[in-house]
């Protein structure tokens, strides 16, 4: 091998070294290094290999081989990027959040356990209460209009057999046109009483990017990641209380974490308790959502304290805006449409159900 490859290959193995050993900083972020051997180094590597001369193919092969390797673009050279997760939580959304997490806690000059309980109150019932309200209404206005379906369906149903009968369908073909005309009278039926069942999950697509948002941004805080200032850590160390005086570490006590799995069971069960009679599918969901609250708790466990404040915070506020949408008086005021679902004592219902099901 003439010298200027032999050159070109140690270049080439000490420039990956080097890229191997600084590729990533202390926080995990990806640098963009350039190359140690330029185009001018290429350059001098060739006038070199000119002066000695050409000495056999192989040779002329494997200096072609390292030039080739040498000239691969910058990107190329970077040995990775940073996942989904990270990118996420390094996205503008979750830097505004942080930001308004920090001028919640320095416009109010509450410590910082206070500071995000109070901005998780306002939040949820500035945003989530009002859709929550939105939502009874769409599912009283879905549930008033049963009855009518049912009675369109019936006289449907009729119709399709007197068809039937004069076209000779078969009772595939029969079913076909009743489904088909049950879901245009359906669909023409919430058009008119706007209140299309999809309008009812608005309240989830609110509040799970707000929940996601208002965890990283916390992450964010407390960690010193994704370029947050080092003094909103250091004022998060101090800013606990009682057991978990240092929000920057998990809650070693496990009182929060096992708090959020049980007040997060208790609303479940509210839901659960107000509909003794579900379909499989929804006995499903309810058996899925006790799961998730019970994989919380060794979640919460691992994470800042922070994170576990504004979780268990919004769940006590979930559980009061539950108690409170059960009210009749509070139902009226938001002018709600009554359903035959509703009930005057809607309290002492749901304790005596509680008991009924679990205590005797």
């Amino acid at each position: 091998m003439t010298p200027a490859p032999l050159y070109a290959v140690v270049c080439h193995s000490t420039t990956r070294l080097v890229l191997a050993a600084c590729s990533r900083t202390c926080h995990g972020r990806w640098l963009k290094i350039k190359p140690l051997v330029t185009s001018s180094t290429y350059a001098s590597l060739t006038s070199r290999h000119s002066a000695l001369g050409e000495r056999g193919s192989e040779d002329h092969m494997c200096y072609r081989r390292t030039a080739d390797v040498l000239h691969l673009p910058s990107r190329n050279l970077t040995t990775g990027q940073p996942g989904w997760y990270e990118s996420m939580a390094n996205s503008q959304p979750i830097h505004l959040t942080e930001q308004l997490l920090v001028t919640v806690q320095q416009a109010t000059g509450l410590p910082w356990w206070a500071s995000i309980i109070c901005t998780t109150a306002a939040l949820r019932t500035a945003v989530t209460l009002p859709l929550a309200v939105y939502q009874m209404v769409i599912i009283a206005k879905v549930e008033g209009l049963q009855v009518e379906i049912a009675g369109l369906a019936k006289r449907l149903s009729y119709e399709v057999s007197i068809r039937a009968k004069q076209q000779g369908w078969s009772e595939k073909t029969c079913r076909y046109h009743f489904k088909k005309n049950l879901r245009r009278i359906v669909s023409e039926l919430y058009v008119r009483d706007n209140c299309h069942p999809f309008k009812a999950s608005l309240l989830v697509w609110v509040q799970l990017p707000m929940w996601v948002s208002l965890s990283l941004a916390l992450r964010n805080l407390s960690t010193g990641r994704a370029g947050s200032p080092s003094a909103i850590q250091e004022e998060l160390a101090a800013g606990g209380a009682l057991w978990f005086p240092d929000l920057t570490l998990p809650d070693s006590t496990w009182v929060m974490p096992v708090s959020l799995g049980l007040i997060n069971l208790l609303i479940i069960e509210m839901f659960a308790l107000r509909r003794p009679e579900v379909s499989k599918f929804q006995k499903f969901v309810t058996n899925f959502l006790r799961g998730i609250s019970v994989a919380m708790i060794p979640i919460a466990a691992t994470v800042p304290s922070s994170m576990t404040v504004y979780w268990l915070s919004s769940s006590c506020v979930g559980l009061v805006h539950n108690l409170v949408l059960r009210s009749p008086r509070f139902r009226q005021l938001c002018r709600v449409p009554a359903t035959r679902s509703d009930s005057d004592t809607p309290y002492r219902d749901m304790a005596a159900a509680f008991v009924a099901k679990y205590l005797k």
